[in-house]
């Protein structure tokens, strides 16, 4: 009986259970949810029973404690749940071969699961939600919901769509997983690290969307940034137990790299909400300890010796943080990783970043000249480009040239915040002559 495996806490109350269970969801409703979906092959079912599982706890915790193992009873109430539910479908003929699997898993009670560990099926999840039959944007959306236990409404709100837009690619995405009977596994061995590539990108874009947002009011959005963090340890600690080292190499640099950053985060942003670019930053607000851990991380990442993207950005970043100021920065050093990183990607956007980093290990004039030779199409639509070739023109004492980009940089940028920061460097190179005739 499930009273028998509980724990009786007469003191407890629902306001309790209700914070209990948002610290469960957050820690192991990944784990429970990637274990139903193994069990049950239904994103849709799973997520269902589990909430109704969800429900069942505050009901049941609040009179009678916390069961010894609240994830084994979560999964447990959430099976039974899923055996009702078949059972009440018109199409109980289709759905015998399901009801005989749940009816062999049901015969594990809470007790059975209150010393036992059930499997972390999560890696099966991830590989799944990042399978290349779905569009990316489905693979991080999926991957927030069913890994990350962010609602419909948080993760549209974080990519800035309306909830029934990410609803309807939700459901498209999952239903695309039924139909094509995509199958939730991990890739065999000679297949592991071209998928694993498309994973890394997903965990990538989704700490990149909340680092740097590219619309609103705000820059960062610190809960992408936790939720990437946490869901790449995860897949870390996953494929330490299946992949060797050499496999695991790119997840640990991409951990190192996402740590390292988001060590700044309490420096990127002022008092009024405005943004202060690195060289500007209050240092001693760094997270130092959690820098430190980054270090370490990529240590023992490059014992592999296959070096990749995610390991060279991690270290282009330690090298800022172990600037003891802006002036002691190895602009040198970072050029050459940013030179080596082209040959891992070779986007505009990499070489850009090496061209800025050349120019700081040089000159401005140097950087200007670089900049024309990658002036191209595409890069007249990106607005780094011109806020980069902006600074670089300022740096150079060319400010009416500077302006000019700089204008070009604020009306291509849709996020108020750097709009903000883009409106400051203009008025600090308009002469103060002209800034009063314009004031006035």
């Amino acid at each position: 009986m499930i009273g028998n495996s509980l724990l009786m806490d007469n003191t407890t109350t629902r306001v309790d259970i209700h914070r209990r269970l948002d610290q469960l969801f957050r820690e192991e409703g990944g784990r429970v949810r990637a274990a139903l979906i193994s069990r049950l092959r239904d994103f849709e079912l799973a997520e269902d029973v589990l909430q109704e599982a969800f429900l069942s706890a505050i009901e049941h915790w609040s009179q009678e404690g916390t069961p010894t193992n609240p994830a084994g009873w979560l999964l447990v109430t959430a099976q039974r749940k899923a055996i009702d539910r078949l059972r009440r479908a018109q199409v109980l003929l289709q759905k015998q071969a399901e009801i005989q699997l749940l009816g062999t898993l049901s015969e594990h009670t809470e007790e059975h699961l209150a010393d036992e560990v059930f499997p972390d099926e999560r890696l099966k999840l991830i590989f799944t939600c990042c399978h290349p039959a779905l569009n990316q944007d489905a693979q991080v959306a999926l991957t927030l919901q069913t890994l990350g236990g962010l609602s419909t409404a948080e993760i549209a709100h974080a990519f800035l769509v309306a909830e029934t837009t990410m609803a309807q690619r939700l459901v498209r995405a999952k239903r695309k997983i039924r139909d094509a009977g995509i199958p939730y596994s991990v890739p065999a061995a000679h297949q592991l690290s071209e998928r694993l590539t498309g994973v890394l990108l997903v965990l990538y874009l989704i700490f990149n969307a909340g680092y740097i947002s590219s619309q609103g009011e705000s820059l960062l959005r610190n809960e992408l940034c936790a939720e990437a963090i946490r869901l790449c340890r995860a897949l870390v600690l996953l494929l330490q137990q299946v992949a060797p080292p050499a496999e695991q190499a790119e997840a640990l640099g991409l951990l190192a790299l996402m740590l390292v950053h988001d060590a700044r985060k309490e420096a990127r942003i002022g008092p009024k909400g405005e943004l202060i670019i690195l060289e500007e930053q209050d240092r001693s607000l760094w997270d130092h300890k959690q820098t430190c851990e980054g270090i370490a991380i990529l240590d023992q990442a490059m014992l592999a010796r296959k070096p990749g993207p995610y390991q060279i950005q991690a270290a282009i970043s330690i090298l800022h943080s172990q600037a003891a100021s802006p002036e002691e920065t190895d602009w040198l050093q970072i050029s050459l990783l940013y030179g080596a990183l082209t040959k891992h990607q070779n986007s505009p956007v990499i070489w850009l970043n090496w061209v800025v980093a050349v120019a700081m290990a040089s000159t401005p004039a140097r950087g200007l000249e670089l900049l024309a030779d990658l002036e191209s199409a595409n890069m007249q639509n990106y607005y780094l480009f011109h806020a980069a070739r902006a600074d670089l023109l300022r740096r150079n004492q060319q400010s009416q040239a500077a302006q000019i980009a700089y204008q070009r940089a604020l009306a291509l940028t849709q996020n108020t915040v750097e709009q903000t920061f883009l409106k400051r460097r203009l008025a600090e190179l308009v002469p103060k002559t002209a800034h009063s005739q314009l004031v006035h």
